[in-house]
């Protein structure tokens, strides 16, 4: 029988992906192995199990990766509809059971050495814990962040009060100060939901067999150095790291009309000359903002390529009538302005472009540095504020914009414009950032830290016994 590692994305497609990434970099230095991949679905949703696996076979380029196989877990129904922050927890929690019947059945035909759970997916390691099934963690973020919420459990038991009560800015060995209000919201209040589930999530998390994060020593050397050291848990020891990083997505496929149309604009635009803004695939803006940014960009007399992504209460009206009165005509020889969607891997890889304003998603940094394009912060959610403090504090390859009554002004998006692109600041953050480009690449080249750490990974799976649902000792849930 063939060794077998499960791996278990949270719901949602940027989940999803990250995870067969993670499940063909595992395959490519470990041919030896199978990987099974649990698939969640929205709720109350029909499905054809087969169309949908034959449909990410091809979209994920799994073809030349016959030892990934999809199992896909039955559709739960919910009477009411939940927040899409609380979704991919509760659909986690009541779909466990059948998780439980899965990995049995996964255990009866091939010796399954371990299970990979999405850092969302938290509430599974119950399951797997009571089955002394080894668990692993994958922390789609950086170390840095992760050295901030494995903290959690610590200042929890040490505080009566909430964070948002604190006046000092929370020390952490590794890293910066860092100011209560970069922290996300959801952990503020510890009377929140939120706060409950980071409190579960991080105690899971330290409880594991190892934790899995996209990121490389070079550009967190500081807060790699105080996790594995032990400094970030004072009470316990920190599980083994695996820094397995920069694992980027593969370009998308399909909606090649509007990727080809803003590449073949950008071939006609100057070297490293054009600025571009993509905010990601929740990165929605109000009509306010989105006439600021406008105003923001013509000020800056930049070339720009500017993804644009309204609320979704505005998304019938046309960009002319989002954005200001006559901006498309007078910026039509300097910007390109598309709807929801564009290319961005490939934008960011082009000649032309010369910065990038991002929301500051994780998968969106290791891109900009393993392209070498300086960016400016502009966070939006979740843990993004946390991201912006480490890229412009810590790894300097980021300017910060500021915020005035939750709206960030044209006349501070134009003059960050200028600054990235003008000024002596701009030039050494691209000097900053080239050299992370070049270490990145040393890190998944032959004999890199990334490498080493992958194997090691693969060599604990190896050492592990493999779990048996038939065996005797083996304790079983929902029977």
């Amino acid at each position: 029988m063939k060794d077998t590692l499960v791996l278990y994305p949270a719901l949602g497609n940027g989940h999803l992906n990250s995870m067969i990434e993670l499940g063909k970099l595992i395959l490519t230095h470990n041919p030896s192995f199978s990987i099974s991949i649990l698939i969640l679905s929205p709720p109350n949703t029909t499905l054809q199990p087969q169309q949908e696996i034959q449909k990410l076979i091809t979209t994920f380029g799994c073809e030349s990766f016959p030892s990934i196989t999809f199992h896909h877990i039955p559709t739960i129904s919910f009477p009411v509809t939940l927040p899409p922050h609380i979704l991919p927890l509760e659909v986690c929690g009541r779909s466990n059971h059948h998780v439980n019947h899965i990995l049995q059945s996964i255990s009866k035909t091939s010796n399954l050495k371990g299970v990979i759970l999405d850092f969302m997916n938290y509430s599974t390691k119950q399951i797997t814990s009571t089955l002394d099934i080894p668990t692993y963690f994958f922390y789609t973020s950086g170390a840095a962040t992760l050295a901030i919420f494995l903290q959690l459990p610590n200042v929890h038991q040490n505080t009566t009060k909430s964070l948002k009560e604190f006046h000092m800015h929370p020390h952490i060995p590794g890293l910066p100060q860092i100011p209560i209000a970069d922290m996300p919201e959801q952990v503020l209040d510890r009377e929140g939901r939120g706060y409950k589930v980071f409190l579960d999530m991080a105690t899971s998390m330290i409880e594991s067999d190892g934790i899995i994060i996209n990121t490389f020593d070079a550009i967190e050397a500081r807060a790699l150095k105080a996790l594995k050291s032990g400094l970030c848990l004072p009470k316990g020891t920190t599980p083994p790291l695996f820094c397995i990083g920069p694992m980027i997505s593969p370009p998308s496929k399909g909606e090649d009309e509007r990727g080809s149309l803003c590449l073949s604009w950008l071939d006609s635009q100057p070297s490293q000359s054009v600025v571009f803004l993509c905010f990601g695939s929740m990165g929605r803006f109000s009509k306010a903002q989105l006439n600021e940014i406008a105003i923001g960009l013509e000020k800056s007399e930049k070339r720009f390529l500017w993804v644009v992504r309204s609320d979704t209460d505005l998304e019938k009206l046309s960009l002319e009538e989002l954005l200001p009165e006559g901006f498309l005509d007078r910026t039509k020889e300097k910007g390109m302005v598309v709807r929801n969607w564009a290319p961005q891997r490939e934008i960011l890889s082009h000649e032309s472009v010369g910065g990038f304003v991002t929301h500051c998603g994780w998968n969106s940094v290791l891109e900009a540095i393993s392209i070498g394009v300086p960016m400016i912060a502009w966070p939006l959610y979740a843990e993004q504020r946390l991201n912006r403090l480490i890229m412009v504090e810590e790894m300097k390859v980021a300017l910060k914009l500021n915020e005035s009554n939750g709206l960030v002004s044209g006349a501070e998006l134009g003059e960050r414009v200028k600054e990235l692109m003008e000024s002596n600041g701009g030039i050494e953050i691209k000097e900053r950032i080239l050299k992370m480009k070049l270490s990145a690449k040393e890190a998944i080249g032959g004999g890199g830290s990334s490498l080493v750490d992958l194997k090691r990974l693969g060599d604990s799976w190896r050492e592990h016994a493999s779990w048996n649902s038939v065996s005797p000792n083996s304790p079983f849930l929902f029977r």
